[in-house]
């Protein structure tokens, strides 16, 4: 079985609402038609790579090629793990978690999205607290770090509420224009004070740990 030579496809995270773990193919496309109709006003970019600008059917197909490449390009020294959240089995959102290094630095990195009509009602919080739990709880992470657009305040609420601190500002180009980006830190520590999503982790086996750099 598949699954025997690649393990983390039986990680799976619950939430009070939502189930987040690798999707099928069929499952990566039903994540794909939750972009055609755009997953955030025009007039905002909130993600440093505007990959939303895309014409509706390329914006589909990339975040299936997307995910493909981050899977190809897995290795214990440089992995993301895309995963989809779920909503009475039906794809709501994507939220990854990655790592360089993660063997020797112990940090790791998340981005998410969620369809249009699923924004709003505190899916985002659950979605990285569940990959919050994985990185500390399941892999021994000594801190996670993100980042988000000025702008973009729901993302910034949600890394604030889970504990999150203020770690500088970075000044990048997006679509052609100076922004400014938040960077964002959480220490264990701070993580422990604000657990307080509900998350269940189960199929993290020992054959998984060597595949984050975590053995």
């Amino acid at each position: 079985m598949l699954i025997d030579h690649w393990p983390v496809l039986g990680i799976r995270l619950r939430t009070p609402r939502l189930l987040l773990r690798l999707p099928t193919d069929e499952e990566l496309a039903g994540l794909a038609d939750l972009v055609l109709p755009g997953v955030h006003p025009p007039d905002e970019m909130p993600f440093l790579v505007p990959w939303t600008d895309l014409p509706p059917a390329d914006r589909a197909r990339s975040v299936v090629q997307y995910h493909w490449r981050q899977l190809g390009a897995w290795t214990p020294e440089s992995w993301s793990m895309g995963l989809v959240a779920f909503l009475d089995d039906r794809p709501v959102g994507y939220q990854s978690l990655g790592a360089d290094g993660f063997a020797v630095l112990r940090q790791a990195t998340s981005g998410s999205w969620l369809g249009r009509a699923h924004q709003g009602r505190g899916f985002g919080t659950e979605m990285r607290a569940a990959v919050l739990e994985l990185a500390f709880a399941g892999l021994g992470a000594a801190e996670a770090v993100s980042g988000a657009m000025a702008h973009n305040t729901a993302s910034l609420r949600v890394s604030e509420k889970l504990g999150y601190e203020r770690d500088g500002l970075a000044r990048v180009v997006v679509r052609g224009a100076p922004a400014t980006e938040h960077r964002l830190r959480l220490s264990r520590e701070r993580w422990e004070k604000h657990r307080t999503v509900p998350v269940t982790l189960t199929g993290l086996t020992t054959d998984c740990l060597p595949l984050f750099g975590a053995a």
